[in-house]
């Protein structure tokens, strides 16, 4: 089996530590929201439009439709899993909300004129909560249900939710790297609490 949640510590180790450096470098986090904006690819609009918002369905509905399925077939193991799941998306969603309201960071669009906005994007910035979302499903059901076809679908989408938030021009950089901090170490703190109740397959 794959050491994910290993690997996945010291990733968020790692992107932690480097967080405020990145975070002072405000300049670096606008110029490559620029760079990522003005030149993406604008016949990809309408799929980035379409995915992004494929996050908080995604990341609420399939901990759900497993848990259903759990009680359905009486299979302890999957309702172990699920809860699993839930725990670590509402920490996430949670999370995410108080840190949005309390730093209460614009949005790029309305900061920058020169930035281009493709898609909705209401609440303040920081962090990214599609990123976030995205993250914490994908790295949830990798550590649940750890193969490779879980494991490499789920994060080449929530790398292009993360993508298309930039692109799309309603987050900065610093935005979806927090998200994905965020999203990923609620998955692994929910491990880590429950890992006894988690039944390895």
């Amino acid at each position: 089996m794959i050491d994910l949640t290993h690997l996945m510590k010291k990733t968020f180790v790692i992107l932690f530590v480097s967080f405020p450096f990145i975070l002072l470098a405000q300049n670096v986090d606008i110029e490559l929201l620029k760079h990522i904006n003005l030149n993406r690819n604008k016949d990809f609009d309408g799929f980035f439009r379409a995915l992004t918002h494929t996050a908080g369905p995604v990341a609420f509905s399939i901990p759900l439709l497993l848990l259903g399925f759990s009680f359905v077939k009486k299979l302890k193991s999957l309702k172990q899993k699920s809860f699993y799941l839930i725990f670590s998306v509402l920490t996430a969603v949670i999370i995410t909300t108080v840190l949005k309201h309390t730093i209460n960071r614009p949005r790029p669009f309305e900061t920058y004129s020169f930035i281009e906005k493709v898609t909705s994007g209401g609440s303040p910035s920081f962090p990214s909560g599609h990123t976030t979302d995205a993250f914490v499903i994908a790295s949830a059901l990798s550590i649940a249900f750890p193969r490779w076809y879980v494991i490499v679908p789920s994060f080449l989408w929530a790398t292009a939710i993360a993508y298309s938030r930039m692109g799309l021009g309603v987050h900065y950089p610093v935005d979806v790297l927090f998200g994905i901090l965020i999203g990923s170490g609620s998955a692994i703190l929910w491990y880590f609490i429950r890992k006894k109740q988690l039944i390895k397959e």
